[in-house]
């Protein structure tokens, strides 16, 4: 059982966990073809924790140490009612930064609750440039939504905004440098993808598709001088900043350069299953303790603390040359 003193999580290669990444819902106005399938069966509501469940789940992983929590998805923002957990959670005492990624969809007109909230910095996952190539990656996306979003955020007084992009070879590898151009205009941060496969597909060979972080930064240095920088945020994003620039450029190599002796992390997905790595499948089921136990915060901590043991040393995305792991991203959070 959890001592009162005790205030961290920690596994047994030693790493503190402080950080939770919590998924509101599987469901999403996209279908990005590197996350999801065209035709989802996403989960039914009763599979799917309350968001007042949500909100007791903050509160237990804020108890054992948790100091930053990231929303996630799917689209977080499409969930009825988001706004109640993101103030609850904002408003919890002990936790540093609540933050949220996002499709940018809903952000003009959900900018300014999430500033009043304190929410103060934002992920916008943003893979092109040109609408119709766009609409093609997202399916069902518009391109103009979401830079109306991103517009909406800056002007709402959102501290700072990063976008996401997941590169991918002969789909957007030709849009390297007009993203980065189009953070440093507006003074976004950028963090490079590698993408990470999740969930069998067959339209696509995701290992001839993957562009490694140094492919991406051998780009970069055609145009730009990218300088080494000790900076880091609570997530795997390693930075590099350009000479008269406030943006920050970051790479996420989870198949280039292991970042797993450094993970800080865990994952809940939007049906109370505590992933212990993204590229594993280990994990233990949350919602059954607070279903079996409503409103015991001792049941639900030891259960996380206990859980701790199953975090593995590292991730492993293939085995027999096919993904590991057979989830999709919308069902694993982001």
């Amino acid at each position: 059982m959890q001592s009162k003193s005790q205030t961290i999580l920690e596994d047994r290669f030693g790493r503190v966990v402080d950080y939770l990444r919590l998924s509101v819902t599987d469901r999403c106005d996209f279908r990005c073809v590197y996350c999801m399938a065209e035709d989802m069966q996403f989960l039914p509501r009763q599979q799917v924790l309350t968001l007042e469940e949500m909100a007791f789940l903050g509160q237990a992983f804020v108890s054992l140490g948790v100091r930053r929590i990231r929303l996630t998805g799917g689209e977080p923002l499409v969930r009825r009612g988001v706004m109640t957990l993101v103030n609850q959670l904002a408003a919890q005492p002990g936790l540093d930064e609540l933050t949220i990624t996002t499709n940018g969809s809903q952000l003009a007109t959900m900018a300014p609750a999430l500033l009043e909230a304190g929410v103060r910095r934002l992920n916008i996952s943003l893979d092109s440039l040109h609408p119709q190539r766009f609409a093609a990656i997202t399916r069902t996306g518009k391109l103009s939504r979401v830079l109306e979003g991103i517009e909406a955020a800056q002007h709402a007084g959102i501290e700072r905004i990063k976008l996401n992009s997941v590169i991918v070879r002969d789909l957007n590898d030709d849009e390297i440098l007009p993203l980065l151009d189009f953070a440093l205009e507006r003074g976004l941060d950028i963090s490079y993808i590698e993408e990470m496969p999740l969930g069998q597909i067959d339209c696509r060979d995701r290992r001839g598709g993957l562009v490694t972080s140094e492919e991406v930064r051998e780009c970069i240095g055609e145009r730009y001088s990218l300088l080494a920088s000790t900076e880091a945020s609570a997530g795997p994003s390693r930075y590099y900043r350009i000479a008269g620039s406030d943006s920050r450029i970051g790479f996420i190599s989870p198949h280039s350069h292991n970042f797993c002796d450094s993970c800080n992390r865990v994952r809940v997905t939007c049906e109370g299953r505590l992933l212990l790595c993204l590229g594993n499948e280990h994990s233990v089921d949350l919602r059954a303790v607070i279903r079996r136990y409503p409103g015991d915060m001792a049941a639900l901590q030891e259960a996380i603390v206990n859980a701790m043991a199953l975090k593995p040393e590292r991730h492993y995305f293939y085995h027999d040359d096919k993904p590991q792991v057979l989830r999709f991203m919308n069902a694993t959070g982001g």
